[in-house]
């Protein structure tokens, strides 16, 4: 269905900081920046921090280190929503005053007495408070709640950009507590009074909010303000089409860039979950901001595939400038906790391993024997390869490419004539060579490892596997 507008553009992203930041969440704030940022809006960020046992500052760090890893930036300062708090109370005793809520002095004892009555009469267990339509002199001096006096015929529509039309019957919508006896709001208060005082014009979130937007709607109306463009996206599962959880894998952002994710393949990919553009899989960025609508959001649960993510994440690596990819390597070390590599010496061989890597550790992985200090020592299957026949063709070659200029084509030619003179094809003269400069069987072209580690250190290695002294003499 086309999407209202309404201009100018404000979306947010309001997580809990309870724990990690779900990837969930990250596809979430993904689509509400994309939105904001296609229409030249803002995208706000608010903290929703009321639930101060559970929120901690570790995990509010973490949501802010999370959206600045995804590139992901918010306009403008963070809200708490804790400190928002008086406005809330503000906003449930103006709807006291207005008729739109009422004070409610029912314990929790007689609440659940009325629900059991009503399972064994088998009717509505939604509770109807007997002080709906009290009169305040009757009110006793005790605390109370303060509670939303919705409408109890008709229906709440909301019109959902995503989901489209959804009907909610009223009565089976009961009278919500917005303010609670401590004085403190309930989550659905909350949320539609921050939402309305920061502007925003599109609630995007997953569509396991759907029924919580019938009961903020009649808050909306209650007040007598305009509803937000409502846009409830399917949640993600897992490849057996259950809900996402830890049985599946990783589900926080900080696991996937600590498992060497680049982040534009992971906002990419999170890009794909549930929404489309035509055939396009891999696309940057700036086609993402572009391209990005409400109209291409389907409503069917998005499947999370590692398959996937891992080629878009290839193909990213593959166009990402080298100095990119340096960059997010030394930042994938300092999130993984691994050793530290040499960057000046893994800079040159960038260029050739970033094709065939489809992560960030695979990078250094396959940049090895450019890390790798001298002596180089073979692993099991490369030491095979330097058997005695091997080695003295190494040593055979070793002259050849001590008066060699050094250029691919040069090394192809003096490699592959040694090997036509000796009757070999060149893979067996490749694999000895591998072994001897690599110290493994699975590396880069050899003449893509020489061209990288330069002359002198391609000699020196070679006469570290033949047994030859460095002098460099040859017979």
């Amino acid at each position: 269905m086309s999407e209202p507008q309404i201009a100018p553009v404000v979306t947010r992203i309001a997580p809990s900081p309870t724990g990690t930041m779900h990837i969930g969440t990250a596809r979430t704030a993904l689509f509400n920046w994309l939105f904001a940022r296609r229409h030249g809006g803002q995208f706000l960020l608010r903290i929703e921090d009321t639930d101060r046992e559970r929120s901690t500052p570790e995990a509010t760090d973490t949501i802010f280190q999370g959206l600045k890893w995804l590139g992901l930036d918010h306009d403008g300062e963070a809200v708490s929503q804790f400190d928002q708090v008086p406005r809330h109370a503000e906003v449930a005793h103006a709807m006291l005053a207005s008729g739109h809520a009422y004070r409610c002095f029912s314990t929790q004892e007689e609440i659940e007495t009325f629900r059991e009555a009503a399972r064994q009469a088998g009717t509505t267990t939604l509770f109807q408070s007997p002080w709906r339509d009290s009169d305040p002199s009757d009110h006793p001096d005790t605390p109370s709640v303060i509670r939303l006096k919705a409408p109890r015929d008709g229906t709440t529509i909301i019109a959902d950009a995503v989901q489209g039309k959804v009907t909610f019957r009223n009565d089976q919508l009961d009278d919500m507590v917005l303010l609670r006896s401590d004085g403190t709001p309930t989550y659905m208060l909350a949320v539609v009074v921050d939402d309305h005082d920061m502007g925003v014009t599109h609630v995007i979130r997953g569509d396991d909010h759907l029924n919580n937007a019938a009961r903020q709607a009649q808050i909306y109306d209650a007040m007598g303000w305009a509803q937000p463009v409502w846009a409830h996206i399917p949640l993600i599962h897992g490849a057996d089409g259950k809900k996402l959880s830890k049985r599946h894998g990783a589900t926080g952002v900080e696991e996937y860039a600590a498992m060497g994710y680049p982040a534009q393949a992971l906002r990419n990919y999170l890009a794909r979950l549930g929404w489309s553009h035509g055939d396009d899989e891999f696309f940057t960025d700036e086609q993402a901001r572009a391209w990005f609508d409400l109209e291409g959001i389907g409503r069917a649960p998005a499947r999370l595939d590692l398959k996937k993510l891992e080629n878009l994440s290839g193909q990213h690596l593959s166009a990402m400038p080298d100095s990119d990819i340096l960059a997010a390597v030394q930042d994938w070390i300092a999130r993984a906790d691994v050793p530290s590599v040499d960057i000046d010496r893994l800079a040159p061989a960038i260029p050739i391993v970033k094709d065939a890597s489809r992560t960030l550790p695979q990078i250094v992985e396959r940049a090895h024997f450019a890390l790798v200090d001298r002596p180089v020592t073979p692993d099991e299957k490369a030491a095979k390869a330097l058997d005695p026949v091997s080695r003295g063709i190494l040593s055979e070659l070793t002259p050849h490419l001590q008066t060699a200029s050094w250029t691919r084509d040069v090394l192809e030619g003096v490699v592959g004539d040694l090997a036509q003179s000796r009757g070999l094809g060149l893979g067996k003269l490749a694999a000895p060579l591998r072994a001897a400069l690599a110290g493994r069987t699975a590396t880069p072209s050899v003449f893509d490892m020489m061209l990288v580690l330069g002359q002198d250190e391609t000699l020196l290695r070679l006469q570290d596997a033949v047994g030859e002294p460095e002098s460099g003499e040859h017979i």
